[in-house]
């Protein structure tokens, strides 16, 4: 029996397109806001932010993908739209959201095949859903596992350790915020479901537990100790 060979409908020019109408879409949604709007003086909910976020999660999802015997295309394409409306939507309503732009993207700019679009569109939507991993599609549970893992590791440290700054907090709270990315971690590898995502979030979860390791070391002797008796 032979190998069946199937053609990727979505060439590196449409590619950038789409992240181009991404990026563009997320500033608007930024500038239509009054100043101050969602808390957008915090990082992650910047344009810049999300459309970083949006890109790491593409890249994540199509490695997943790839690996899992998924359909790539369908994958990335739902990885670049699945945040589009975060900045406007409320966060219960992001995902379909996000999916009525992806099919409006989808249908009025290019001609791929109606089944394509539909996968895209339906994997959109349902990436916010809390249930087991197993009850999604393939490609969705591709989505959905890439979104979990931008959260955790060097960079989920970096974004928590980032935070403390805009909550006027001291160095003393790293090691405290570099724990929640460890916890984070640990519920991610209990909700994934691919060997491929399960050994990006280990190797992940390692890194900052060698970062928390080295924290406990060098501010411990820097914690205040107990008060001084009154004379």
């Amino acid at each position: 029996m032979g190998i069946e060979i199937r053609e990727s409908p979505v060439s590196p020019q449409e590619l950038d397109a789409m992240k181009g109408f991404v990026r563009d879409y997320l500033t608007a949604s930024v500038e239509a806001e009054e100043e101050g709007g969602r808390m957008r003086w915090y990082p992650w909910h910047s344009a810049e932010y999300r459309y970083n976020h949006i890109l790491n999660v593409t890249d994540l999802a199509a490695e997943i993908a790839d690996a899992e015997g998924a359909n790539v295309d369908v994958t990335r394409v739902a990885a670049l739209f699945h945040d589009i409306a975060k900045l406007e939507a409320e966060q219960d309503l992001h995902a379909e959201a996000g999916a009525r732009v992806a099919r409006e993207y989808l249908t009025s700019r290019t001609d791929y095949p109606e089944s394509f679009v539909e996968e895209v569109v339906n994997a959109v939507e349902a990436h916010s859903y809390e249930g087991e991993l197993s009850d999604v599609d393939l490609e969705t549970r591709c989505l959905m596992e890439a979104d979990l893992l931008d959260k955790v590791g060097a960079n989920g440290t970096a974004l928590l350790l980032l935070r403390m700054g805009y909550e006027a907090r001291t160095h003393m709270d790293a090691n405290e915020m570099v724990g929640r990315v460890l916890e984070r971690g640990e519920d991610a590898v209990e909700r994934v479901r691919s060997d491929t995502a399960e050994g990006i979030a280990h190797q992940r979860i390692k890194r900052v537990r060698w970062f928390k390791d080295w924290l406990e070391a060098e501010i411990a002797d820097m914690e205040p100790g107990p008060p001084e008796p009154d004379a």
